[in-house]
């Protein structure tokens, strides 16, 4: 499937999680950078730049997947539709992170530092970026994992032509905004002073081991415990899938523990948010060992698919104790993952195998999807499917649904047949907008049958606001008709 052939002008060795910057380029070559140390805790960083220009994954001006233009326009739609939601009000999350823009820094009485409210306990991990340090309130005693940033740093960094570091961390923070899920880590608080070079992400202190301990090269996870992580992870990207979010550093390191067992996803630095299903990606800034197939080819590659094959690799980790497609270089590893078949070792669980080679499907149009892992036999067990999170946002379209529920039941019961007869329900019919009337939601049959009165195809991608004015409006109109 993936005939063509890559090469690096100077390889380095790979070290157990380790993020090395670079991806292959179609017949182009690529100097490397010092790969970075193991992470540790909640220390997600990125790599850093290297001496002689060269971007994050290789993304300097020439060895682009796509151009400038194309990385930027991409960047601001991502952007855009960030701040789109925000400004809707169309977020998950029920209370909003709180953002301060006074900074304080200074000692308590033991001589311990303190930012504003909080006291420094411990280190907990660093990187090219930055570095992670708990904290402790001295309001509510509770403990958070701090994430600490130099903005001069940051803005020198170039992870892009058009972008630098700080556009990562603005945009992690910007989608963390958004999200609220029991399975990803929550931010609580943004401490960004105008009048300082500081910037920090107070993030929820999640106190329990990394999913990866037990799954390096020393050991294996049992399948009990595997199962039980890897429903958490699903049902953490099903909630980010589903609100077209692409996470794009699936990996054990990015996967936290609590100390009761729950499964947290973390470091949202590289993901990116679509407006709707296309999740086009050129751009592949996660882990090379994590890396799809279809991402090492520097073509245009789906985000959600690339999200799932790490999900197998993560897997592969967790029952196996080793990555399914490691080399001694780089190269060679690029290489493994682009052309090696799968090895699964004999004795393994069959729906353990099936599932295993479903998640790392080397075709992305193949491989299986988080909706068929979410069912599959041996995600299920005896626990069943991995269910949906009606998370805030959702469960504000039912009540939403609900609210124009007797108009759409009467509409569905009394008029839907009626309706197919007239100009307007053919014309619904006719522009296979639905084959059957009866099968659409009340809330989905009033959209699309006002569109369709209105004369407006762009009418289901309208603001929820607007829709809502709009739907009430009909709402008046049919009960004058009734």
């Amino acid at each position: 499937m993936f005939g063509k052939s890559y090469y690096v002008v100077k390889a380095v060795e790979m070290g157990c999680c380790s993020c090395f910057g670079f991806i292959w380029k179609p017949k182009r070559s690529l100097r490397t950078s010092a790969g970075s140390g193991n992470f540790f805790s909640q220390g997600f960083f990125l790599d850093d730049v290297d001496a002689d220009g060269a971007m994050y994954n290789g993304e300097s001006a020439n060895l682009l997947h796509g151009g400038d233009d194309e990385l930027h326009s991409r960047s601001k739609r991502s952007e855009e539709i960030i701040m789109l939601r925000l400004q809707s009000g169309n977020i998950c999350r029920e209370f909003p992170v709180k953002e301060t823009h006074h900074l304080v820094r200074t000692e308590d009485e033991n001589g311990n530092k303190m930012i504003n409210e909080y006291v420094r306990v411990c280190k907990i991990g660093s990187g090219s970026y930055g570095k992670v340090v708990l904290y402790q309130s001295s309001v509510d005693k509770k403990r958070y994992a701090i994430k600490a940033f130099h903005k001069s740093h940051l803005l020198k960094l170039r992870v892009a032509p058009s972008e630098t570091a700080m556009t990562d961390v603005l945009r992690e923070v910007s989608i963390m905004k958004m999200l609220d899920h029991p399975n990803i880590v929550k931010l609580i608080e943004v401490i960004d002073d105008p009048k300082s070079d500081h910037f920090y992400m107070v993030l929820e202190y999640v106190e329990g081991k990394w999913v990866c301990e037990g799954s390096g090269p020393r050991g294996c996870l049992g399948e009990s415990t595997a199962r039980k992580y890897l429903r958490d992870v699903v049902a953490g990207l099903m909630y980010l899938h589903d609100h077209n979010i692409v996470h794009g550093d699936i990996k054990p390191d990015n996967l936290l523990g609590t100390s009761t067992g729950t499964v947290k996803i973390g470091d949202f630095s590289v993901s990116q948010v679509f407006e709707d299903d296309n999740d086009e990606l050129r751009r592949s800034p996660g882990t090379p060992v994590f890396t799809a197939p279809e991402c090492c080819l520097g073509l245009t590659y789906h985000g959600k698919a690339a999200d799932t094959w790490a999900v197998g690799v993560t897997l592969y980790c967790m029952v196996v104790g080793q990555y399914p497609f490691l080399g001694e270089t780089l190269q060679d590893t690029y290489d493994k993952i682009v052309n090696n078949p799968l090895l699964i070792p004999e004795g393994i669980n069959p729906q353990l195998r099936n599932l295993l080679e479903g998640l790392l499907c080397k075709d992305p149009n193949q491989r299986l999807t988080l909706d068929a892992v979410a069912r599959h036999s041996w995600v299920v067990e005896d626990e069943g499917p991995i269910p949906w999170y009606l998370c805030r946002c959702r469960r504000g379209s039912a009540q939403q649904e609900e609210s124009v529920g007797g108009v759409g039941r009467a509409l569905k019961e009394n008029w839907v047949t009626s309706s197919q007869g007239t100009e307007a329900g053919k014309q619904l019919n006719t522009k296979g907008k639905a084959q059957n009337l009866r099968q659409l939601s009340p809330l989905k049959l009033l959209t699309e049958y006002q569109g369709v009165l209105n004369g407006r195809e762009s009418y289901a991608i309208r603001s929820s606001r607007q829709r809502l004015k709009e739907q009430n409006r009909f709402r008046q109109k049919i009960r004058r008709l009734r």
